[in-house]
């Protein structure tokens, strides 16, 4: 029998995998959820260097969210990290959603990063 864990690693490695093979040099958005928090990152898989990041836990956001939990905290964080690559020179990203569905926050975080200016 697998632990919880175990799936979680290997549904991210699969993931992963998939995404090496169509990135095509692009910069990687991944997306971590705790359960009181969100955070996101824009990731050189080729430098191995973070190029924007964001998270609800910024100060720029913790005086206008209520919590870091909710889909408007993942919404605010994805406009801010897109602004982020954006002004870093980052346009074209590919979207790790690391082992969690793409629903609820973490669909929130990558529609409010389209609008921001990103295309995946």
């Amino acid at each position: 029998m697998s632990t919880q864990q175990e799936l979680r690693n290997r549904r991210r490695a699969r993931l992963r995998f998939q995404l090496r093979r169509k990135a095509g040099g692009r910069p990687r958005l991944s997306v971590f959820r705790s359960g009181k928090n969100i955070y996101a990152q824009v990731i050189d898989d080729v430098r191995g260097c973070t190029l924007a990041a964001a998270s609800s836990l910024d100060k720029e956001l913790r005086s206008s969210l209520k919590t870091g939990a909710n889909k408007d905290s993942a919404g605010a964080v994805g406009k801010l990290v897109a602004q982020r690559a954006v002004a870093a020179g980052v346009s074209q990203v590919v979207f790790d959603r690391g082992s969690y569905l793409y629903h609820g926050r973490v669909k929130a975080l990558a529609e409010a990063a389209r609008e921001g200016g990103l295309s995946f």
